[in-house]
């Protein structure tokens, strides 16, 4: 076999290795608490602090949770799967 044929085959073999990479960098973090801590607590920035997201949690807690905005956009961003942790991971529901 020639280098160039070999290309090809490599190429397919390593896309389904890339995708069991991606399914297995969700977050380790909770859904189910992440929820419950943004509904309770998350105008004080509770649930970016467990999410492991400080200075985010830092500047929520000093803004009463953006004055209620910032604290409606994270649950939609939680339900909808789009809630990041601190490495950058999604939080989603398992």
């Amino acid at each position: 076999m020639q280098p160039q044929e070999m290309q090809p085959m490599q190429a397919q073999e390593m896309q389904p290795m890339q995708a069991q990479e991606m399914q297995q960098m969700s977050s380790e973090k909770d859904w189910t608490v992440t929820l419950i801590l943004a509904i309770l607590v998350g105008s004080l920035g509770i649930d970016r602090f467990y999410s492991g997201s400080i200075l985010l949690g830092v500047l929520k807690l000093f803004t009463l949770g953006g004055l209620g905005l910032w604290w409606l956009i994270d649950l939609i961003m939680l339900v909808t799967g789009s809630y990041k942790d601190g490495n950058g991971n999604p939080i989603t529901s398992k």
